[in-house]
């Protein structure tokens, strides 16, 4: 185990090195913008997994709090010129409590019930920011961004390098969970939760811890997104593909390890990235339905379950 976890951080300094690095050399601006939208997903399914993977609870809020990310990241802006680092450290800190709260109000609820909730939690939120003027309302805001600070030549470079930073600390928080009682905790609730709770599993802690870890990482992600687009409004701050992405990219990755959902989103979004380059942007929901379909049909482990298979039919056909 402590083999692993050295190669797991020798591997995330080579991974931010290799950001910097590509900072510093690369003149193009473009495979920052695609790039950050990679590392933003992988977030995203990343935290994601955390409550729905390792705990069973289908959450369909991702939009909820990835939005309210970029609000404080405006409000925090517009109100005290607060540096980036600031608005991300307090997104986190806001979608903490938010996590904290859906549990104490939902998690009792399990299956489809709690699933509604956090569509319902969306919609709420949505509506709330829709009418507050200060932060630009149904018309949605510019958002000027501060000057470079060194050693970046442009803000898109920082935000990328950032955004890096944040799939390194969730992966670590997701890695650290799995092979933690935690992770073993959320697992056995997850395959019974009334079995769990007999034998002593603290099921409602365990599930407040995720839903405060999941939510926290979620708006840290959506932090950044206003300053990268310049402009935030409503519909496309709350937009359900995020929510739908990122339960699908850690489906199709797997949620059984903590890997499962890099590789799925990965895989999703550097596709849909191509797809927008090439064809059409519009092409990406689609290409969503048709991958998901297919994975819950014929790998609903995932890829991770589906390369677990092929090695152990491999072994017994050795035997």
């Amino acid at each position: 185990m402590k083999r692993k976890g050295i190669l797991f951080w020798i591997g995330a300094a080579v991974f931010l090195a290799a950001t910097f690095l590509m900072t510093q050399v690369v003149g193009n601006q473009y495979p920052f913008f695609a790039g950050y939208v990679i590392l933003q997903f992988i977030v995203l399914a990343v935290a994601w997994s955390i409550l729905g993977g390792y705990a069973g609870y289908v959450n369909f809020g991702t939009s909820a709090f990835f939005g309210v990310g970029v609000y404080t990241a405006v409000f925090l802006a517009k109100a005290f010129g607060a540096p980036l680092l600031v608005q991300i450290a307090t997104a986190a800190a806001i979608g903490a409590l938010m996590g904290f709260a859906l549990g104490l109000l939902t998690l009792r609820m399990q299956g489809i019930f709690f699933s509604i909730a956090t569509i319902a939690l969306t919609i709420i939120i949505e509506t709330v920011i829709t009418n507050w003027r200060f932060v630009g309302g149904a018309a949605g805001i510019q958002i000027e961004r501060p000057p470079t600070t060194p050693p970046f030549d442009n803000y898109v470079q920082m935000l990328f390098f950032v955004q890096a930073l944040l799939v390194v600390l969730a992966v670590a928080i997701s890695r650290y969970i799995q092979n933690s009682w935690i992770g073993r905790g959320l697992q056995a609730l997850r395959d019974d939760e009334l079995a769990a709770e007999c034998t002593g599993v603290p099921t409602l802690r365990l599930k407040l811890m995720a839903c405060v870890i999941s939510g926290a990482l979620m708006c840290a992600a959506g932090a950044p997104a206003a300053m990268y687009l310049q402009f935030a409004n409503p519909a496309s701050a709350f937009d359900l593909n995020y929510s739908v992405s990122a339960l699908a990219m850690s489906l199709i990755g797997g949620t059984a390890h903590w890997s499962g959902p890099i590789i799925g989103a990965i895989l999703l979004s550097a596709t849909q990235q191509l797809l927008t380059v090439t064809i059409s942007s519009e092409v990406n929901v689609l290409l969503l339905g048709v991958m998901l379909v297919l994975f819950v049909v014929g790998a609903p482990e995932g890829i991770i379950g589906l390369v677990r298979k092929i090695f152990h039919s491999r072994n017994e056909g050795k035997e």
